[in-house]
């Protein structure tokens, strides 16, 4: 029924992708943890989190006959979750301009959406244990030593990590305005 790493087998997706009502609460049930997992990785918040694993598994259980390989599974859940990540963060973007203490411009608005879109799309391309550490601290709020327990890391290594993800988030973000002015 499954793979060693969790997901399920070809067989079930196949039967999943042909229609088969039972497979394809199988696929659900068996891809939930995962995606749940996509998506506190990548969301800014729990609830958020959690709302995308919800769509993400609506979108797999209306739509898996659409995925063209069994193999490509978890690296098409991944992207569900990862654009309803975007799109929630988006709309967490918007909600400041409906007050009216927020005076920006159409083109302000525009460059903050661009930028916090590009930070997102760095953030989603960590390795999985970089992205991990910087959600924890920098996106949830958790303190130090909770997102070190939490990751059951010692905490000079959950700083080291972090570090590490906060460099490489930096780099690209130099890099992509750095290809942006020529």
């Amino acid at each position: 029924m499954g793979r060693r790493d969790g997901w399920p087998d070809a067989q079930v997706i196949r039967a999943a992708q042909g229609g088969d009502r039972a497979a394809i609460l199988a696929l659900v049930e068996a891809s939930h943890p995962h995606v749940r997992r996509f998506a506190h990785a990548l969301c800014p918040t729990p609830q958020d989190a959690e709302d995308a694993a919800q769509e993400a598994l609506i979108v797999l259980y209306r739509k898996v006959g659409t995925l063209r390989a069994a193999a490509a599974l978890a690296s098409w859940m991944f992207q569900i979750v990862q654009h309803e990540c975007i799109r929630r963060a988006r709309l967490l973007i918007r909600a400041p301009e409906a007050s009216p203490a927020a005076k920006q411009t159409t083109e302000e608005a525009v460059m903050i959406r661009l930028e916090v879109e590009q930070i997102i799309a760095c953030v989603a391309e960590l390795p999985p244990e970089q992205r991990e550490v910087l959600v924890l601290r920098d996106i949830r709020g958790l303190s130090g030593a909770e997102t070190a327990r939490k990751l059951g890391l010692e905490r000079a290594a959950m700083k080291s990590r972090l570090h590490r993800a906060r460099a490489t988030v930096r780099g690209q973000l130099d890099a992509s305005r750095r290809s942006d002015a020529e």
